[in-house]
This record gives C-alpha cells, sequence and structure tokens, in this order.
C-alpha cells in the first residue's frame, strides 16, 4: 500500500454559531449562505475551484488551498471581503436567520488518504484553534458577526511585517487550552474579557490537612487542576476531534 504524502497547504476553516439550535429549514439556509459567503471570499483572494479542495462539514467548510494562491491575497480578504459579505446576507434576513461565523487561518502538511480522507497535526491543531474558547467567546462579544484568529506560522510569516492592508496592531496573542497543552494563536479584534473569578466563600468547618507523607494526585470524574479533559469536537457528532 502507498504511504499518502504531505502536501503544504493553507488551511481555511469556517464554522457557524450556534447551527444545531436551528431547525432542518434554517440549517438548509445557513449552508446555502455560508457556501456562497466562502466561494465569493476566495474567489476574490484568487483561489478558484481549480486551487481549491473542500470539506463538507455540515455547519462548517475546511478548505485546502494550494500555496500558489498568495497568504497576503487570502488575509486581505477575509479581513475585508468576508465582514462585507455576511453583512450583505444578513442585511437581507430576519433576526432569526442571522448567521455569525468563526475562521481559522493556518499554514500545515496535510496527508489526503485514498478514502478522500484528510491527516495532519497541523489540520487538527486548526481544528483546535476553531473550537478553542478565545476564538468562541470573541465572537459572543462582539456586535458584529464574524471573528477571525491567525496561526502562529501566519503570524509570523504575514501578519508580523504589516503589509499593506493587514495592520498587525489588530491582531492579539491568545492561548487556547487543548488537551495536548496550550496553542498559541492570534486573534484579530479586541481580546474577549477575562472571566471573573469568583469569590471564596469562608467555612466554618476548614478540611482537616492532609495527614503528613500523603500526596493526592488523582482524577475526580474528569477534573484535573480545574479543568475537563477530553476531546474537542466541532460540527455534528461524528466529525473531526
Amino acid at each position: 500500500m502507498t504511504q499518502p504524502q504531505p502536501l503544504f497547504r493553507t488551511l481555511l476553516l469556517i464554522d457557524t454559531e450556534r447551527y444545531s439550535d436551528r431547525d432542518d429549514v434554517q440549517q438548509g439556509y445557513f449552508r446555502r449562505m455560508l457556501f456562497g459567503i466562502v466561494d465569493r471570499v476566495l474567489l476574490s483572494a484568487g483561489a478558484d475551484q481549480s486551487l481549491r479542495r473542500r470539506e463538507d462539514r455540515g455547519d462548517a467548510v475546511m478548505e485546502l488551498i494550494d500555496p500558489a494562491v498568495p497568504l497576503t491575497d487570502l488575509l486581505r480578504a477575509l479581513l475585508k471581503d468576508a465582514p462585507a459579505e455576511l453583512r450583505a446576507v444578513n442585511r437581507l434576513a430576519a433576526s432569526s436567520a442571522q448567521i455569525r461565523l468563526r475562521a481559522v487561518l493556518a499554514t500545515g502538511f496535510v496527508h489526503i488518504d485514498e478514502f478522500d480522507g484528510w491527516v495532519g497535526t497541523d489540520l487538527n491543531n486548526a481544528c483546535r484553534l476553531l473550537d478553542g474558547d478565545p476564538l468562541r467567546a470573541a465572537l459572543r462579544e462582539r456586535p458584529d458577526d464574524y471573528a477571525l484568529c491567525v496561526s502562529e506560522s501566519v503570524h509570523a510569516g504575514i501578519v508580523a511585517h504589516d503589509h499593506l492592508g493587514i495592520p498587525k496592531d489588530e491582531f492579539h496573542p491568545i492561548t487556547v487550552p487543548t488537551k495536548n497543552g496550550p496553542m498559541a494563536a492570534w486573534l484579530h479584534g479586541p481580546l474577549p474579557t477575562a472571566p471573573s473569578t469568583p469569590k471564596q466563600t469562608p467555612t466554618n468547618n476548614p478540611q482537616p490537612p492532609t495527614p503528613a507523607g500523603l500526596d493526592f494526585r488523582g482524577t475526580n470524574h474528569g477534573l484535573v487542576a480545574n479543568h475537563v479533559q477530553g476531546d474537542i469536537t466541532f460540527g455534528t457528532p461524528g466529525e473531526r476531534r
């Protein structure tokens, strides 16, 4: 059996917010709007159908884009054209049909196997950024309907150099918790508000001190050091983790 060769590609992932809360008719509408927005934005960046490959994830799309398409053109389109396309769609939609999008732009190597499946650590990491709490929180807190995050590689290679139409001062570092440890990335626009720490209420029945020589290092129902361990998901059940 021939082992698939890794291909270097630009990775674009776009997901819709609260898709599963909608009924079947609304979900069908959301998919049509999502695909139309993505197609128009990528075409404006010079990425026609011959230069990209799409995987349909129901409420999301993943695009493998040929490196012949300049990252600067893609990022400009995501910063300018994507929000404009989204505003145009939502302007004519009822309040119940407003579509809100999270997007991640990354680069890396991907294997495409004989089943047309996509495999690669770089792709997995991009999925984790898309489903991470910082990007979700940013979209929830913004009055507009769009939030964009870029990987460290895109920031180092493109954003940090302040190219025309890609203002580096508008990107802010974030840390995304994952099951494999924290992952660094860059969020476009204001950072989400940090969650407040609840005040500790003094108790009249403090726990007795741990006996000398004992050192507890177990887990409690999936909780370790105040966070939940487990795989990430995005989209519907059965999709990439």
